[in-house]
């Protein structure tokens, strides 16, 4: 985690010495990439570098940084930090993979919101299979890989297998959405044996979930 002090009134980095970055003609994009497991200052940098508008390209809810704005803490795991710079539209991309319960928590917590209709959505399965694949990768090895057991892996996994869920799938088709989230809750307990899929349970818990995201019902 970071802590970052910024005047949310500026939407442009600055260069040197806090002088406004000479920006060129032509059409700049500003990346942050990291080479590690966390802990870089990742979140600290996109916050600084923040211009509009800003995207996050890929990612969970397995990792977060807080920024300091007016002495006022925001926390972040899934929602782009410059979500709260004046000027800014923040999105998440379609490589963002969303707990949905952990968006609108942390939705509720910072105020503003950003969706990606075309983001993966983390099921509950998701995440149990995480710990199970965890507990298999110890018992042969005698270690792990430290995972947090947020379902990111394997969220990214169906993604992978084009059997994964979309928020727009959701958002379009309840009806057809509740079809669809069989096929991969079967594909997993067919892996997994001993996995526990309440498949009604998850379901209830998507339909929730839609009525907040369209304010319908």
């Amino acid at each position: 985690a970071s802590v970052t002090e910024r005047d949310p009134a500026s939407s442009l980095p600055s260069g040197d010495c806090g002088r406004p970055r000479a920006r060129p003609g032509g059409n700049w994009v500003t990346v942050v990439l990291g080479v590690q497991w966390g802990d870089e200052g990742k979140g600290e940098v996109a916050h600084l570098l923040a211009q509009d508008p800003m995207r996050r390209c890929q990612g969970g809810n397995n990792a977060g940084h807080t920024v300091v704005v007016h002495s006022v803490e925001y926390d972040f795991h899934l929602l782009p930090s410059g979500i709260i710079i004046p000027n800014v539209t923040a999105f998440n991309g379609n490589g963002v993979v969303i707990h949905l319960p952990g968006l609108f928590e942390e939705a509720e917590k910072n105020v503003q919101k950003g969706k990606g209709l075309e983001a993966h959505i983390v099921f509950d399965f998701h995440q149990a299979a995480d710990g199970v694949q965890e507990q298999q990768r110890q018992e042969p090895a005698g270690k792990n890989l430290g995972t947090t057991k947020k379902g990111i892996g394997p969220v990214y996994s169906s993604k992978a297998a084009r059997s994964g869920l979309r928020m727009c799938d959701l958002v379009s088709d309840l009806v057809g959405f509740s079809e669809m989230f069989k096929v991969p809750a079967k594909q997993y307990k067919s892996i997994h044996p001993t996995l526990e899929i309440d498949i009604e349970g998850e379901l209830q818990k998507s339909q929730g979930n839609w009525r907040i995201i369209t304010n319908k019902g």
